[in-house]
């Protein structure tokens, strides 16, 4: 089945793609959550609509994202955990945590965004990706350090 994909799908392909897939795939995901549609003589002059729009969606985006660069490169975590021994964390901190850090400083980023390939364990500094846009990354400094204990 060739669907013609309405939004990007990590595994597929961007917006506007016209797409070989597996018909059960089409028919019981992507049609009804409405991330494709089937490609018809009608839709596919549809999709050239659709492709100029998302040309400027995306440039607009893009240009959100590389001011939101600017500002999320100066910003510096600061998460305190317990410690154990060798500065190996109890707990750890997460991508969540980081997202929620951000929000609370006024910045809007969803815990997807955060590219953390497993969360940090141990004290230290880190320079953490977060994914603005296709093409745009920023870098949050994270500091995890050890809490203070008062015995």
């Amino acid at each position: 089945m060739e669907v013609i994909l309405k939004e990007d799908i990590e595994t597929l392909g961007h917006r506007g793609d016209i797409v070989k897939v597996a018909d059960g795939y089409g028919r019981n995901y992507l049609l009804p959550k409405k991330l494709a549609m089937e490609a018809t003589a009608a839709n596919k002059a549809v999709i050239e609509q659709m492709k100029a729009s998302a040309v400027r969606r995306s440039a607009k985006e893009k240009a959100e994202a590389e001011q939101l660069v600017a500002q999320l490169d100066a910003v510096a975590l600061v998460f305190e955990r317990k410690v154990g021994d060798h500065d190996h964390l109890f707990g750890s901190v997460t991508s969540s945590d980081i997202a929620q850090q951000l929000e609370q400083q006024g910045f809007h980023i969803d815990r997807r965004k955060v590219q953390l390939e497993e969360p940090l364990k141990q004290t230290g500094e880190f320079l953490i990706p977060v994914k603005l846009h296709r093409e745009v990354t920023a870098h949050v400094k994270v500091t995890v350090k050890g809490e203070e204990t008062a015995a």
